[in-house]
């Protein structure tokens, strides 16, 4: 039914652990198929191992979505309705409505669902489609989501067409529009999101535990929200009573949101937000911080930038380390997916020798819960963080 990609001998390991990526250099024969399509992957003999999107030009030459051995299924609008409904249902589990709006629906392959992500503002769904593969199917994903209830979605597309290999979906509103910006509420806490014109698809929403997380530990702290964005760990530290909270970041525009939501939220709290480059700023203030946060744009964006990268977060953390008042608390993330954990743990720890300051683990960190990672796809974890405490 499905044209073969037949695999080298003794290239099937991983996915007989059933990774779901399969590499240009894995293949033996490629199938006779076009971008997108839907191909059998089978071992040397032919065995059936999976089915998966076929990406001709791309390193990643196919993503399985469905690892089945003996059966092939029918892969119709049902069969994408059930993956879309197990995602919601998933969530359902981990996030209270009550108190937030605002959450990841799929998650690519963490939802077995390679090349798309969704998340969730209220009653819109912002959507992403990163593989020729989903475009294909994108209909029935679509129509997916609003038999769940949402009423608005609008298609977020990258501008790099090497990265969105080969997809021609517009961006736009794919129904009638929600008005801008978006009211939601995570944790209870009120934040007004722009899904046309914020970054990534409006909000960072895969901080948002280590943000809770932060609000635990702020109070009667001075905090500094370095890469502040609109002021996601700002708002969580004040929520926690930290007593002063500066804001600091490159985008003016963003720093004047971060200002407007402190107000809306806390209109007596002490925050200010500060425009400006932020490994400046951190080199050159005099103010002792009691915790910092570090959540920098990802600074990795291919393998060839990682060694950049590694220098650019240890000299971030470093000067962090120096700056912070004893008995500081450092957040620190990284959400390059080429920086391992491993090698961000290394990374800090070379930061912590040439601070000259005694550093204590405290707890690790990842991605929110809503961005699960399917334990066979490692990459999928791509958010790293680690709470320190500094003598």
């Amino acid at each position: 039914m499905y044209a073969q990609l037949l695999l080298k001998s003794g290239r099937d390991r991983s996915i007989l652990n059933r990774h779901p990526w399969v590499f240009s250099g894995a293949i033996k024969t490629h199938p006779k198929a076009s971008n997108g399509e839907i191909v059998a992957v089978c071992n040397q003999q032919g065995e059936l191992l999976g089915h998966g999107f076929y990406s001709p030009e791309s390193q990643i030459s196919c993503r399985i979505f469905d690892f089945n051995k003996s059966q092939v299924p029918s892969f119709d609008a049902a069969y994408w309705q059930a993956k879309v409904q197990n995602a919601f249902q998933l969530r359902q589990q981990i996030i209270n409505p009550q108190t937030t709006t605002c959450y990841r629906l799929l998650h690519a392959e963490g939802d077995f669902l390679p090349g798309v992500i969704a998340d969730v503002y209220g009653e819109t769904v912002v959507m992403q489609v990163l593989i020729k593969g989903i475009e294909h199917i994108y209909a029935d994903i679509e129509q997916s989501i609003l038999a769940l209830g949402f009423k608005h979605i609008y298609l977020k597309q990258k501008d790099n067409p090497s990265f969105q290999e080969g997809v021609s979906l517009l961006k736009g509103w794919r129904t009638e529009p929600a008005a801008q910006p978006i009211a939601v509420l995570e944790n209870g806490i009120q934040f007004l999101v722009d899904v046309e014109n914020g970054q990534k698809t409006g909000f960072f929403i895969d901080q948002r535990d280590n943000r809770a997380l932060t609000q635990q530990h702020s109070a009667g702290k001075k905090v500094l929200n370095a890469f502040s964005y609109t002021g996601g760990f700002s708002l969580y530290a004040l929520a926690g009573g930290a007593r002063e909270v500066h804001s600091v970041d490159i985008s003016k525009d963003a720093v004047a949101r971060a200002e407007a939501l402190a107000t809306l939220n806390f209109p007596e709290a002490k925050h200010q937000g500060i425009a400006a480059d932020c490994f400046d700023y951190i080199r050159q203030t005099e103010e002792k911080y009691d915790l910092i946060v570090l959540d920098p744009p990802a600074f990795a964006k291919s393998a060839k930038a990682v060694n950049n990268a590694a220098r650019g977060y240890k000299e971030l953390n470093m000067v962090a380390m120096k700056k912070i008042a004893p008995n500081g608390l450092l957040f620190t993330y990284s959400c390059s997916q080429h920086i391992t954990a491993d090698l961000f743990r290394k990374i800090v720890f070379g930061a912590a020798v040439d601070a000259g300051r005694e550093v204590r683990i405290l707890r690790l960190l990842s991605q929110a819960d809503d961005h699960p990672i399917n334990i066979y796809h490692p990459e999928g974890e791509y958010l790293k963080g680690l709470l320190l405490h500094i003598i």
